[in-house]
């Protein structure tokens, strides 16, 4: 019965915090799915036009706020490395230093804190310009503007028939085991593949999170990543991708998982630049890499990467 009050108290709360969220915030708040309790709020810096802008996704578990934070994801191009690793650690300690109660206007706030902060730095850089490809040379005639192609990036891409099941997640998930393929060296550059097992979207910031604990592959030049996780009640994938600087690298490795038909994995290629521009050559040894680790750990056999080709 103390269950039953508890889960009444927290929708409750969750009510009163969206009425409020959506008479401060107005048309920058937005409602994605209200039965799933999916919300985003788009961001920005108080200059005009803004210069740092960013959008807070949110999905809010139904023991929110009593005994679990809402599950959240930052969607900015530039915002990465130190700098997202900086804005979530602080939104995490606004959490505990407030369990149990309402937090996403303070998460917000503290959002836009950061996005003045940064726009008031002397040496503030332009959006985009923290970590961006060595080459950016058009180097294939392949077609990449197809969404099933090339994703949007930047898009909000949250299935909303199948974002309901990451209400229900657990907040104990443990870590899939990360596995570490072999690395390949061109020209003093260095691609080394990592693939983790996942389900869930929790799991694949646990594994990016773990993996830029080693300070050898977050001091990496490009962390390029890309995921496919299979619900099968629905019989849809929620998938997404990472360039990490390297332009048009994230695509192609979701591309190249979607042609392999490979399923609830990560795979993650980091790259050491060497100094010596390899255009096209970049991209087959990042897919190389993913294809010999989704080999080495059974996601697929030779057959497949010989008919798969290079993409």
């Amino acid at each position: 019965m103390a269950t039953t009050t508890e889960n009444v108290g927290d929708i409750q709360a969750q009510i009163d915090e969206i009425e409020a969220l959506s008479s401060i915030y107005g048309d920058d708040w937005c409602v994605i799915d209200e039965a799933s309790r999916i919300f985003c709020i788009k961001i920005s810096d108080d200059s005009e036009p803004p210069k740092w802008t960013t959008c807070l996704q949110v999905i809010l578990p139904h023991d929110y706020p009593s005994e679990a934070p809402p599950i959240y994801q930052l969607n900015a191009a530039w915002l990465r490395g130190s700098g997202r690793t900086e804005l979530s650690n602080s939104l995490e300690e606004i959490y505990v230093q407030n369990t149990g109660e309402s937090i996403l206007y303070l998460w917000i706030e503290r959002i836009r804190e950061f996005l003045l902060e940064k726009s008031q730095s002397a040496d503030s850089e332009t959006p985009g310009s923290e970590k961006v490809t060595e080459e950016v040379e058009v180097d294939d005639d392949r077609n990449w503007t197809a969404e099933s192609d090339f994703p949007d990036l930047h898009a909000l891409r949250l299935n909303t028939e199948v974002t309901h099941l990451l209400t229900d997640l657990p907040g104990d998930e443990e870590l899939p085991p990360i596995k570490h393929g072999e690395p390949i060296t061109d020209r003093r550059s260095t691609f080394q593949p990592h693939l983790a097992p996942v389900v869930t979207p929790r799991q694949v910031k646990m594994v990016l999170d773990k993996l830029c604990e080693n300070k050898k592959i977050a001091n990496a030049t490009h962390n390029i990543h890309a995921y496919r996780i299979y619900c099968e009640d629905r019989q849809t994938f929620l998938q997404d991708c990472e360039d990490d600087g390297e332009t048009a690298a994230g695509g192609r490795l979701l591309h190249l998982l979607q042609i392999l038909d490979v399923r609830n994995v990560l795979v993650v290629v980091s790259r050491w630049y060497g100094g010596i521009l390899l255009g096209p050559d970049r991209f087959k040894h990042i897919n190389n890499c993913a294809r010999s680790i989704l080999v080495m750990e059974n996601y697929i056999d030779s057959v497949l990467v010989a008919e798969a080709g290079n993409t």
